[in-house]
C-alpha cells in the first residue's frame, strides 16, 4: 500500500477548494499525472522544496504534494504561465542585445521570414 494513499493526496490537494467549487483533482489519474510531472521536473534539475535528498524523485513529488508544498495548475493555466515566462525571457534577451521589439514588430518579422 502506498503512503499517503490516493484519497489522502486528493483531500490535501482539494483542501483549499471552497464549497460548491470544482475540485482541483477528482481522480487517481490526475494525482498520478501531477506527481509524475513533478518528478520529471525534479529529474530535470528543478529544485525540490523538501530537504530530504535521499528520496527518489517520485517519492519526493508525492511528499511535496502531500505536504501542500506544491500546487496543481490546470493545463490551460500552466500554458498561460509558460507563455508569460517565455515573453518575459524574450524581452530580457532583447534588452540584453539592445533591441526593443514590440509585439506587433515581432509578428511582422515572423511573417516576413515565413514569406521568404
Amino acid at each position: 500500500m502506498l503512503h499517503p494513499s490516493y484519497t489522502d493526496l486528493m483531500k490535501v490537494v482539494n483542501s483549499e477548494v471552497g464549497e460548491g467549487d470544482t475540485p482541483v483533482v477528482n481522480s487517481r489519474y490526475s494525482i498520478v499525472m501531477a506527481t509524475a510531472k513533478r518528478a520529471r521536473q525534479i529529474i530535470a534539475g528543478q529544485a525540490d522544496v523538501t530537504e530530504e535528498e535521499a528520496l527518489k524523485p517520485l517519492s519526493t513529488a508525492v511528499k511535496e504534494l502531500n505536504e501542500g508544498k506544491i500546487k496543481i495548475i490546470h493545463d490551460e493555466a500552466a500554458e498561460e504561465e509558460d507563455d508569460e515566462a517565455l515573453k518575459a525571457l524574450l524581452r530580457d534577451e532583447a534588452a540584453l542585445l539592445g533591441e526593443t521589439l514590440q509585439p506587433e514588430e515581432e509578428e511582422e518579422q515572423s511573417g516576413e521570414e515565413s514569406a521568404e
